[in-house]
C-alpha cells in the first residue's frame, strides 16, 4: 500500500496532510526516511515513525482506555457473577486483556489490548510508566508529607517513593492528594498512604503515562489516540 494511504487509515490525519509529512522527511519505514510519495508499505510489517513516534499500522491489534468504574472486578470474567472487565469488552471480536490491576474499590483508567509484548513492558516498571491517582484521605495533610514520599518509605514488601506528590484540595475533614509513581505492585497506593498514616477512601487512576482519563464516562471504553500510542511506544521503546 502507499505510504500516505497507510498513515491516513493510522488516524495521523488526511491523505494529503500526510503527503504533506512525507514530503517535509518526517516520516520514516524501517528506520530510514521517506520523502517519495509513491513509496510502498506493508502495513503488516513495516515499522513507520512519524517525527519519531511510531505509528500502529496493524488493524488486528486493539488498544483502548477503559474508564473502570468502582466495584467492578478486574478480570476478564468472574465465577461470582460480579461485574468485571470482560462484561465491557464482551461484544469485540478480539481476545483482549487488562495490563494491570485496580481493585474493585479503585475506580479509573485500565488500559485494554491484544498486544502481549506491549502490555508486558507497560506492566514493567523498569520502563518507568507513570501512573497517577487522586486520593481522598482524612483531614489536613501534613505539609512535609510530599517530601517524605518522594525520599521513600519502607513497606512489609521493601521501599517506594513517588515520583510526584501533591495536595489538590484540602479542608479540616479531608484532603484531595495527587499521587504519581511509576510502581506496579498490588495496592501500593492504599499501603503507602496508610504507611504514613493517612488512609484512602475515595481513589481513582487518572493517568497512565500520556494517557489520561479526562471526562471519560465511568463504565465506557475509548481507543487510544495515535498521539497517545506513539507516545506510549516511544517510553517503551517499541
Amino acid at each position: 500500500m502507499r505510504l500516505q494511504k497507510v498513515l491516513a487509515a493510522a488516524g495521523i490525519g488526511s491523505r494529503r496532510a500526510c503527503e504533506q509529512l512525507i514530503a517535509e522527511g518526517k516520516v520514516s519505514v524501517d528506520g530510514r526516511g521517506v520523502a517519495e510519495l509513491g513509496a510502498r508499505v506493508d502495513p503488516g510489517t513495516a515499522v513507520v515513525r512519524v517525527n519519531g513516534k511510531r505509528v500502529n499500522l496493524r488493524t488486528d491489534l486493539v488498544y483502548l482506555a477503559l474508564n473502570k468504574p468502582r466495584g467492578m472486578v478486574t478480570a476478564m470474567s468472574d465465577p461470582h457473577g460480579r461485574p468485571n472487565v470482560g462484561d465491557v469488552v464482551a461484544h469485540l471480536p478480539q481476545r483482549l486483556f487488562h495490563v494491570g490491576r485496580l481493585d474493585a474499590d479503585t475506580e479509573g483508567l485500565l488500559i485494554l489490548t491484544n498486544d502481549g509484548e506491549f502490555a508486558q513492558r507497560l506492566a514493567h516498571p523498569s520502563y518507568e510508566v507513570v501512573k497517577t491517582y487522586i486520593a481522598e484521605v482524612p483531614g489536613v495533610v501534613d505539609r512535609g508529607l510530599g517530601a517524605r514520599l518522594r525520599a521513600g518509605i519502607e513497606l512489609d514488601d521493601g521501599p517506594v517513593q513517588v515520583d510526584d506528590f501533591r495536595v489538590l484540595d484540602s479542608s479540616a475533614d479531608r484532603s484531595l492528594v495527587q499521587v504519581s509513581l511509576h510502581e506496579g505492585r498490588n495496592h501500593i497506593v492504599r499501603r503507602m498512604l496508610d504507611a504514613v498514616r493517612y488512609p484512602v477512601g475515595k481513589l481513582v487512576r487518572v493517568a497512565v503515562g500520556p494517557v489520561r482519563l479526562h471526562d471519560q464516562r465511568p463504565g465506557t471504553l475509548r481507543e487510544l489516540t495515535s498521539a497517545e500510542l506513539g507516545e506510549l511506544f516511544r517510553q517503551l521503546q517499541l
